[in-house]
């Protein structure tokens, strides 16, 4: 009898341990070795507060903020100078302007040349034409108080004038004679200095008369200015 009752109750124990799926040890499932815990079941670790950003330094900027040098021609330079003192200016004379001749009736006696500036540059009209008439062995002189007060600058495409006093209105002038050709040369930096090319304007096909009287204005920015000088 008492070895029927050993072999019930063994029966017993191994009916209370399973639980369909096999057999489990108790004692090991309930305190697991942290050593071999899935990696899965291993504590998260706290997130490690991000490093803040280093302050730029204020003497590198950074690149895109890198100043832009603007092309040539841009808006940036577009309030640079036209012209400068090293060559954007050149003298006028025969070869950057066109000469033209014209008398007039009021003022009596009187003639008015004009010069445009033909070129590409910005020229300059220094002090008053010197005229010759066919081959005249006397420079008229300029009238003094005809003196501008800066020089006239033409820019392409615009004029510039001077007139001149042909003949005396009361007949005071002497040696009058006819001119059927006229040369028209330029003055340089300094009075009677070489400005370059001289001009041949076409005169009238009567000629032009002239005296002693003869004397020309400075140049001037208008024609009213050069006549009425």
């Amino acid at each position: 009898m008492a070895g029927a009752a050993a072999a019930a109750l063994a029966a017993l124990v191994l009916t209370a341990c399973q639980d369909g799926t096999g057999f489990k040890d108790g004692g090991a499932a309930a305190t697991p070795d942290p050593a071999s815990a899935p990696a899965s079941a291993a504590p998260t670790a706290p997130a490690t507060p991000a490093t803040p950003a280093t302050p730029a330094d204020p003497a590198t900027p950074a690149a895109s903020a890198a100043p832009v040098t603007s092309a040539p021609g841009s808006a940036k330079n577009s309030a640079a100078p036209a012209r400068s003192a090293e060559g954007g200016r050149v003298l006028c004379n025969g070869s950057n302007t066109a000469v033209t001749v014209q008398p007039v009736s009021r003022p009596l006696n009187h003639m008015l040349i004009t010069v445009k500036n033909t070129g590409s540059k910005t020229c300059d009209l220094t002090y008053y034409p010197l005229l010759r008439f066919d081959e005249m062995q006397w420079a008229p002189a300029a009238r003094e108080e005809t003196k501008p007060q800066a020089v006239v600058s033409l820019a392409p495409g615009r004029s510039g004038y001077a007139a001149a006093l042909l003949s005396a209105a009361d007949g005071s002038g002497e040696g009058g004679t006819t001119g059927h050709r006229l040369t028209i040369a330029f003055q340089g930096p300094t009075p009677r200095s070489d400005g370059g090319a001289s001009a041949t304007p076409s005169l009238p096909a009567a000629g032009v008369h002239y005296d002693s009287a003869l004397t020309v204005t400075y140049w001037q920015q208008t024609g009213e200015d050069a006549l009425g000088s």
